[in-house]
């Protein structure tokens, strides 16, 4: 190899260190900003960082950066040293893009050299400038396809940037093209960071908010469940409350009538959440209402005979009290069956106790059915007598009267006792809810103790699924 050409490699190796040698610098800039937690504008630092390492790599005295988006707008521009005022500086930066060196870098996607401004057109002179320049060298800062600005290094004297600067130039100008793309990419994902943490702030904030709606709506709802049960004498009434989630659609109540009458009433409003519990607690509310005062006209069908039971048929005058009480579930789905848009309805058991000779008239409108036990087990089962309550306007309901005799125990339960799952998917079923109350059955708490114990050894870590509610009332031997 000639000497001549072991030196033009030597140069250009010298050339090639010198500009992987800025690279290196700007890399370790950035990496020392990116770590830094007090260093608010990464990209504006790390534009002057990549002009001063330019001009002491070319030697100028001055340089600027002209940034643009994808489609060649202007989006920041600075200067090594010195300022200039806003207004000021975006009339040169229109200027220089549309008329001098900087615009046609833009538009050619090359270097371009000015060795002497004075014999130049491309180089331009404002009044009041705050700078002179008698050479000047620009670079347009390519990646990929993609200009993301142009660098632009001037100095006083004429003809300072030579051919073996715009060739080492012309190197840097790739490497440092990749160190702003890396500055831009962290600079984006750290405003995105930003964006996200105050996004997440907000959320935190209305989840909190919404946690305490929640809460309040579950106070709300517990208000509406009987806090003591009422004890006619001679009988015991036990319940069992386990909602699936804070807010429950199923509910259970027990309440002292005129006459000395006790109502229990358990039921299960379709769907979840807050408007289940909403359709709850007016479920409940008009129930109440209505079996005080039913004396509104709606008639009933008695369930074993078909015949109409009007307030006026009943062969007593009890009876006829309990009936007009267990009027109330037809006079609750008339109003929720005509003022009800979402189309909410419940399947649920009524039933109205005398507790003097232990007589009970229910009405069980499409809910799982209520059971009888006593010492020896399962006695009878108290099926459906009409539909869910809220269907359907003017529904025709049925009625049935039981007798409950000393020892008797009537067990209610929604459908989360029967539908509830094991870690394995298993449903408790039915048939183990029979199997558990056909069992010998002294009293009202050892039989809920009893089911509630397989109960949650069947559903074991699974995650609850359904509100679990029971009810029971015994007359006592």
């Amino acid at each position: 190899m000639s000497t001549d050409a072991l030196k033009n490699e030597l140069a250009q190796l010298k050339k090639e260190k010198a500009a992987f040698q800025a690279q290196f610098d700007l890399f370790q800039e950035f990496i020392s900003m990116a770590r830094s937690p007090e260093e608010p504008e990464v990209i504006k630092t790390m534009l002057r960082k990549t002009i001063e390492i330019s001009a002491d790599l070319a030697g100028a005295e001055l340089g600027s950066l002209i940034l643009l988006d994808t489609d060649g707008g202007v989006t920041d521009s600075i200067l090594s040293r010195g300022h200039i005022p806003p207004e000021l500086g975006s009339e040169l930066i229109e200027k220089v893009l549309k008329e001098g060196l900087a615009g046609w870098v833009m538009r050619h996607r090359k270097i371009g050299l000015v060795k002497d401004t004075k014999n130049d057109d491309r180089w331009l002179v404002f009044p009041d400038q705050p700078y002179s320049a008698g050479s000047a060298l620009a670079l347009p800062i390519i990646s990929g396809q993609i200009l993301l600005g142009i660098l632009t290094l001037m100095h006083s004297e004429p003809g300072h940037f030579t051919d073996g600067i715009v060739e080492l130039m012309k190197i840097s100008a790739g490497h440092m093209a990749l160190v702003l793309e890396n500055a831009y990419l962290f600079n984006n994902l750290n405003e995105s960071l930003k964006s996200l943490g105050k996004a997440k702030r907000k959320i935190e904030a209305y989840s909190l908010a919404l946690d305490q709606e929640l809460e309040n709506c579950r106070l709300i709802q517990m208000s509406f469940l009987p806090g003591h049960l009422p004890q006619p004498p001679g009988w015991h009434i036990e319940e069992f409350f386990f909602p699936a989630n804070r807010v429950s659609g199923d509910f259970y109540d027990v309440f002292m009538l005129p006459g000395g009458y006790t109502g229990l009433a358990i039921g299960d409003v379709c769907d979840k959440g807050v408007g289940s519990a909403l359709f709850m607690a007016l479920f409940r509310s008009l129930i109440r209402i209505f079996s005080g005062q039913a004396r509104l006209g709606r008639s009933l069908i008695d369930a074993e005979s078909q015949t109409v039971a009007a307030g006026n048929q009943p062969a007593s005058a009890r009876q006829h009290d309990q009936i007009e009480a267990i009027r109330s579930i037809a006079l609750t789905n008339d109003y929720i069956a005509q003022e009800n848009e979402l189309c909410m309805f419940a399947t649920l058991f009524f039933g109205v106790l005398d507790p003097e000779n232990g007589k009970l008239i229910y009405i069980n409108g499409g809910h799982e059915a209520a059971f009888v036990v006593n010492q020896n087990g399962l006695k009878q089962s108290l099926t459906p007598t009409g539909p869910a309550v809220g269907l359907i306007p003017e529904k025709e309901f049925g009625y049935k009267e039981i007798q409950l005799e000393p020892g008797d125990l009537l067990f209610a339960y929604t459908d989360g006792v029967t539908d509830a799952r094991s870690p394995d998917d298993e449903r408790f079923s039915k048939e183990r809810l029979v199997d558990l109350l056909s069992q010998p059955t002294t009293n009202a708490f050892e039989l809920m103790e009893r089911i509630g114990t397989h109960l949650f050894d069947h559903i074991g870590k699974a995650p609850q699924a359904d509100d679990i509610t029971m009810l029971t009332l015994q007359r006592k031997p």
